[in-house]
């Protein structure tokens, strides 16, 4: 039997609102039988929520107030969940809602309780599927960004891999969509200021608050504690058993090519 693995993988809003129930579907097929083949356990982050909620009730102004953005993430949680558990029920698998605020990882007592919750779930074959809790958060006690988020959780919970899936293919040497002759990077052995310098800060997706440079820094901490991460379009058929076969699939930031 293989070596138990953990990964942790993120999922971001834009992929989560697009690809919708059959897109999720795909993935928990994938999560399944990753555990079942590959005895690989799976940590889920997932976006959404204030999206999710901005669709469903054409609230899409630019500029919302806190409050704003705490209620349309209360509204768009529990149909990110709906989406997630149509999924799990077609496969045959269970998973838990785990909303997060910085503290939880910050306070000791919190981050242990948090670490002994997730690993029970594990335990029980049960996948967490977490997200930041933004109907409560504020700018004090938030992460930023789910892509944060997720190498917090890879590092707390000792993971081997974190997958960034996303709405492009992977890290680029320039913008493609500026520069269509762009060359995708396959391996980047490390994140160098060199590689953050060249990313625009203010860069994020259509709906979601990440953007390259947030999946960067995520990377940048995940192989300080020799995590590899990999980024990759979220929508690719049979994505995540292609990285667990080893084989190349977007950017893939540390390890071995």
């Amino acid at each position: 039997m293989k070596k138990t693995q953990r990964w942790v993988v993120k999922a971001g809003s834009q992929m989560v609102c697009e690809g919708g129930a059959l897109l999720l579907r795909s993935w928990m097929e994938q999560v399944l039988r990753l555990r079942q083949k590959e005895n690989i356990e799976i940590i889920w982050v997932t976006s959404g929520a204030i999206a999710m909620a901005a669709r469903r009730t054409n609230f899409n102004a630019r500029k919302r107030t806190l409050p704003q953005k705490q209620a349309l993430s209360a509204l768009g949680q529990p149909m990110v969940m709906e989406y997630y558990n149509l999924a799990l029920h077609a496969t045959g698998q269970l998973g838990s809602q785990v909303l997060l605020t910085a503290g939880d990882i910050q306070d000791h007592k919190r981050r242990r309780n948090l670490q002994n919750t997730l690993e029970q779930l594990l335990t029980w074959k049960i996948i967490p599927i977490i997200n930041e809790n933004d109907a409560v958060a504020t700018d004090e006690i938030r992460f930023g960004d789910n892509d944060s988020l997720s190498s917090l959780i890879a590092v707390m919970m000792g993971a081997e891999r974190l997958i960034l899936l996303t709405d492009v293919a992977g890290l680029y040497d320039r913008d493609p969509k500026k520069f269509p002759q762009a060359r995708l990077i396959s391996h980047l052995p490390h994140i160098s200021a060199r590689e953050l310098k060249a990313i625009d800060q203010n860069s994020k997706s259509k709906v979601g608050t990440g953007g390259m440079y947030s999946k960067l820094l995520a990377a940048q901490r995940a192989q300080k504690n020799k995590i590899i991460t990999h980024l990759v379009r979220g929508d690719i058929p049979q994505n995540l058993l292609t990285i667990a076969q080893g084989l190349p699939l977007g950017t893939q930031i540390g390890g071995n090519p």
